[in-house]
């Protein structure tokens, strides 16, 4: 079994609503060096074995499903298999 931990996140010229509101919250708390939140999307996935190129089979799914290309980037880890 192999783990691959998936980072998607909106691109920079992409604006964040949700982080502008959890940054102005933090403001309000007293947190006022906070001076920007971008909020993304983390995810693990276990892979079993596969003849398959891991990462072409990783890239594929983050294209396909796991993140909007179109405003969001990604970029993954992949663990060493146990």
């Amino acid at each position: 079994m192999t783990k691959v931990k998936v980072y998607v996140t909106l691109r920079e010229s992409v604006l964040d609503p949700q982080g502008a509101a959890v940054q102005g919250s933090l403001a309000k708390m007293g947190y006022s060096e906070v001076s920007d939140v971008r909020i993304g999307k983390y995810l693990e996935l276990t892979i079993g074995e596969t003849n398959r190129d891991l990462d072409v089979v990783v890239k594929e799914m983050c294209e396909k499903l796991l993140a909007n290309t179109v405003i969001e980037d990604y970029r993954f880890e992949v663990e060493e298999e146990n």
